[in-house]
């Protein structure tokens, strides 16, 4: 099978940076290569191959979710320059 290529020029231009011819050809034989060992991955058998996620373990490392004490509701408006029906009052930033 042949090696799909990339118009690095093309990318260039769209990511638009200007690259000198040399960075072009480097560039190009390293996506190259890139795309060579990309095809070689899929010719890797992985039928018997079950999916995960991740490869190793996850475990959740937070804290439990206790309640602690906290302001009043008072409390937290105290110092807010609006406030309504214990509610922050706050300027429309977004039309």
């Amino acid at each position: 099978m042949e090696s799909p290529t990339l118009d690095v020029r093309y990318v260039a231009k769209l990511a638009r940076l200007a690259l000198s011819d040399e960075e072009i050809d480097t560039f190009q034989q390293q996506l190259s290569q890139v795309l060579d060992h990309v095809q070689q991955l899929e010719k890797v058998d992985v039928s018997n191959v079950e999916p995960i996620a991740h490869a190793n373990e996850v475990v959740n490392v937070f804290r439990e979710d206790e309640p602690r004490p906290s302001l009043s509701p008072g409390q937290a408006l105290a110092n807010a320059p609006k406030q309504a029906n214990d509610l922050f009052i706050v300027t429309k930033v977004v039309e």
